[in-house]
């Protein structure tokens, strides 16, 4: 009995031994993997730089020696975000900085880019209340006698340093400093912040500002602040922290909304329109969600510094006008009129004349030397009425109503600048009317009534409507122009004119041959012409002479499909024309579809677009029998065409009635391009370049083929054209919403623009217009504007009018009716 005991004893005592070695081999073992598992992965620990040289700050750099120690910028992230959000930051805003900046994320975080800081025991878990209190500390650890200020800010906010630098210079940083966009929690958290009432915090979003000495004061009690958090909102106890232990509130200040701005759209913030007072005031805007809108809001306020230097840049030229009239320098002089910038790496020059930037602003700086020099004024209500165009009264178009806005805005930003002091306040609510004209060597100017609203709310109060005249000359800023060398320039000719040779030669013998990959080029996307007619054979043949010249025997890489309406035994002639023409080029494509319905140039071109003559790949350019065309319109199609992207509708130059001009049929002569042989027609859309991948877009899905006669089947399809381009808000609005492997996706949506220009080599010959009774409203009206615009020009309207002698008349007795009328609505 007394052995059975004892053996049990021994094997209890051997196998605890055994389970003691057990976990202590297994111990051994885990470590060793894990060591093994980091040696593999060659995971780089964040020690291995030290603080300084993580934001790449010298030991001899200090707050009295370098301009670059003015801020520090503690910017939090985490892992997830450090190649989207922070980079995006480090990209744009973040060089700028004058200071330093770090990005501050969980343990183990590294880049090999970015200065990035990751924080020792810190995660990236929501709400970051360790991770904002630890990247304080290490601030003050590492950089507290470095920088005047630091900062504490997201990884979605953006900052425009230029006027963040102004801002903290104005401001003492030997005093304690709280500086942020007060708040107090939102009503639904009213009450559970633990805040008393004259307590409040700054939030964290749009940023906060520290001094050094707030920072000094606060740091060293971090580890008791975060022992005692009363909420999961970061900033509130950050708030806390400093009011407790550096004895300050946030600033209490109605203007910190507007310098430090925080949007409340949330994830739709500045996916809009940018151009608004907010983003021009203020010196950090929140929230930025995704990478995208960070970089287009830069690109944005980029361009807004360009134009203050532009501005800045016609001052300075001001001022030498000036202190050369004191001087009493000839303009003529070579040593200050006109000016030369130090030469460049070229040895060329680039010359300004000091004589025409110089001039103050002023509407008469443009002097004519007889009355065929003076400019026309163009008058601006509701409507815009200009004598120089064929159409007196046009629709204000965006661009220059636009430009209205930002005169407007700018002017009224300067009047307002110092209504703090006047205690008055002056509100724009209405361009009444104007005048303006473009001069093409000073610049734009205009002559604006307007209507304002006064107030005065120190003193005697009063709200009174005010009518003011607005002067304004948008003067042009200097042309720079680089000059390149002869031989540069006819290298490079030869080089284009060899390389043109050569892939047509090849393209040739591809067609022929089986060619090897590597001697072809790449090619030119291939133009199908795609034509509709009926009837019309005279005007038929001399489309085709153009083609085969320009296109053919050109050499353009081109393909004709012609869609032919009529009854077959009436399409002969057509057909034989097509026939002869392939029968001398057979290499060349060209192909027609026949249809025995009534004409309908909707159903043609989309019976054509989505036939098998046209690859996905090709551009087709829809045109008509009466157009006549040059090698340029098609260098500029291929130009302006963009596959997913953009879609060419040019500006065709439609002649007058030869006729009545000059009393020939002009069909044999070269087509001028004047005021007096014809007209740009801007709204017309018949012409139009388009992929043919773009076409069949599901939101496009080619032509309307409800529509029969003539026209309107151009309006409808630049409407869906338009309709398909408005993606690109949503794109920018849906980019705020989902994870960035959205962006990947989203970039193979087709976001389809508009380009429009006048094109003078894509020219439509006259023709007798003949509208249909029998159309629809909308087509007969528009027809009948056609053929009205297409008799001659204005001045030749004029001068057809005044030489009847009954017409003059009918116009005195018209207009003495009027005033007598006038005269008695005045009497009574």
């Amino acid at each position: 009995m007394l052995q059975h005991t004892m053996t049990k004893r021994k094997t209890l005592i051997i196998a605890c031994f055994g389970i003691a070695l057990g976990l202590c081999i297994g111990t051994v073992l885990k470590n060793y993997r894990a060591l093994e598992i980091v040696k593999r992965c060659s995971l780089r620990p964040t020690n291995l730089k030290s603080p300084a040289e993580i934001i790449g700050l010298r030991e001899e750099d200090s707050i009295q020696n370098s301009q670059r120690n003015l801020v520090f910028v503690g910017v939090m992230t985490a892992k997830s975000f450090l190649e989207g959000r922070a980079r995006a930051v480090y990209d744009t805003w973040g060089k700028e900085v004058p200071g330093r900046m770090a990005f501050f994320s969980s343990e183990g975080s590294y880049s090999e880019d970015l200065p990035v800081v990751g924080l020792k025991n810190v995660d990236d878990r929501y709400p970051p209340q360790k991770k904002s209190f630890m990247m304080l500390y290490y601030m003050y650890e590492h950089y507290i006698d470095r920088f005047e200020w630091f900062i504490r800010a997201d990884d979605d906010v953006y900052m425009e340093p230029a006027k963040l630098e102004r801002f903290l210079r104005s401001i003492d940083s030997s005093r304690p400093q709280f500086i942020g966009q007060a708040g107090k929690g939102n009503s639904e958290e009213f009450g559970l912040l633990s805040l008393e009432f004259d307590e409040n915090f700054c939030m964290g979003g749009p940023g906060v500002i520290l001094s050094s000495e707030t920072l000094r004061r606060v740091a060293p009690h971090i580890p008791t602040c975060l022992k005692n958090l009363y909420s999961t909102h970061e900033d509130v106890e950050v708030g806390r922290c400093v009011q407790k232990f550096a004895g300050i509130p946030c600033t209490w200040n109605y203007e910190m909304q507007y310098i430090l701005r925080h949007n409340s759209s949330g994830r739709n913030a500045y996916t809009g329109k940018l151009k608004r007072k907010e983003i021009h005031n203020a010196i950090t805007l929140h929230p930025i969600k995704q990478a995208p809108l960070m970089y287009r809001l830069h690109s944005y306020v980029q361009g807004l510094k360009a134009e203050e230097m532009r501005q800045e840049s016609l001052l300075l030229h001001r001022d030498i006008k000036r202190m050369a009239k004191y001087l009493e320098v000839p303009d003529e002089s070579t040593y200050m009129l006109p000016s030369v910038s130090p030469e460049s790496d070229s040895g060329k020059r680039h010359f300004q004349d000091h004589n025409i930037l110089g001039i103050s602003p002023e509407l008469n700086k443009f002097v004519p030397g007889s009355t065929d020099d003076l400019l026309d004024w163009s008058f601006i209500a509701r409507s815009l009425y200009s004598a120089s165009s064929a159409n007196p009264k046009q629709k204000i178009d965006s661009a220059m109503r636009e430009g209205l806005e930002d005169v407007i805005t700018e002017v009224m930003e300067n009047i307002n600048n110092y209504s703090r002091q006047r205690g008055r306040v002056i509100e724009f609510r209405e361009l009444l009317y104007g005048y303006h004209r473009l001069d093409a060597l000073h610049g734009q100017d205009l002559i604006l009534d307007l209507l304002l609203i006064y107030k005065k709310y120190r003193g005697k109060k009063m709200t009174v409507p005010v009518r003011r005249h607005l002067y304004v000359q948008r003067s042009f800023t200097g042309i720079f122009v680089k000059e390149f060398d002869e031989d540069f320039y006819n290298v490079t000719l030869q080089q284009s004119l060899l390389g043109s040779l050569f892939q047509n030669g090849m393209a040739r013998l591809s067609s022929h041959f089986t060619m090897p990959s590597g001697l072809l080029s790449p090619t030119q996307d291939k133009i199908v012409f795609v034509l509709p007619i009926a009837g019309r054979l005279g005007t038929f043949e001399r489309f085709l002479r153009t083609y085969e010249r320009v296109c053919v025997r050109g050499e353009q890489h081109c393909d004709l499909l012609v869609v032919i309406f009529g009854p077959p035994e009436e399409l002969g002639d057509h057909l034989q024309l097509l026939h002869d023409l392939h029968g001398r080029h057979v290499y060349q494509q060209v192909n027609w579809i026949q249809r025995s319905s009534a004409f309908s140039r909707g159903v043609a071109l989309d019976v054509a677009a989505r036939s098998s003559y046209i690859r996905q790949e090709d551009i087709i350019l829809f045109i008509d029998v009466d157009m006549v065309f040059e090698v340029a319109t098609l260098q500029r199609v291929r130009m302006h065409t963009q596959r997913g992207k953009q879609v060419y509708l040019p500006i065709v130059f439609s002649q007058y009635d030869p006729q009545r001009r000059s009393g020939g049929s002009g069909e044999d002569e070269a087509p001028r391009i004047d005021d007096e042989s014809g007209y740009f027609r801007q709204f017309g859309f018949g012409i139009c370049a388009i992929y043919k991948s773009d076409i069949l877009d599901e939101d496009i899905n080619g032509f309307d083929k409800d529509i029969t006669g003539w026209g309107l089947e151009d309006v409808k399809f630049l409407e869906k054209i338009v309709r398909v381009g408005t993606r690109q808000r949503g794109f920018l609005a849906n980019t705020a919403e989902v994870a960035m492997d959205y962006n990947e996706a989203a970039e193979q949506w087709r976001r389809l623009s508009v380009f429009r220009a006048p094109d003078p080599t894509l020219v439509h010959i006259y023709h007798e217009i003949s509208c249909d009774v029998q159309l629809d409203a909308p087509q007969y009206n528009m027809c009948l504007g056609t053929k009205a615009n297409s008799l001659g020009s204005t001045r030749l309207m004029e001068q057809l009018f005044l030489s009847s002698p009954e017409n003059v008349q009918f116009a005195a007795d018209f207009n003495r009716q009027k005033q007598q009328q006038q005269q008695q609505q005045q009497a009574r």
